[in-house]
């Protein structure tokens, strides 16, 4: 997670608290991403053992599980963060559960959200919490 929120990706200029929570989840989506594909990465030199391992971790119904742990530990800020993003006005995949993209869009908005306003610390304390493996 070293260098993750580093301002050589962060815009100076970008106020997070002004950004729809759509594009907060846009953001938290590819932090998610690159967070779990590196912690994989050490665990198998296959490639298609590594996506698939990925594939359960970043689909809707993984990180509505992974927010609802993290729930209680969440500060206020947080909360209100991710009840933006679960009541953001986007389309649910035909093939999601309603519910579980609400709450995965909370997640990521949350992810977006502690990124960009450079909260690398925090970040860093809920990511670790999450212990990627290959075990399907």
């Amino acid at each position: 997670m070293e260098g993750l929120g580093d301002s050589v990706f962060i815009d100076g200029e970008l106020n997070p608290d002004r950004l729809s929570p759509l594009v907060l989840a846009y953001v938290g989506d590819a932090v998610y991403e690159l967070y779990i594909r590196t912690k994989l990465a050490a665990l198998s030199p296959k490639v298609h053992e590594l996506h698939g391992a990925a594939v359960k971790y970043v689909q809707a119904a993984g990180q509505a599980a992974i927010l609802h742990e993290w729930e209680p530990i969440l500060t206020e800020e947080e909360k209100d963060v991710v009840r933006r993003g679960r009541n953001a006005k986007g389309g649910v995949p035909r093939h999601a559960d309603a519910l579980e993209y609400r709450y995965s869009t909370g997640f990521e908005a949350l992810l977006g959200y502690l990124f960009l306003s450079g909260q690398k610390q925090r970040l860093k304390e809920l990511m670790d919490r999450i212990e990627p493996s290959l075990k399907s």
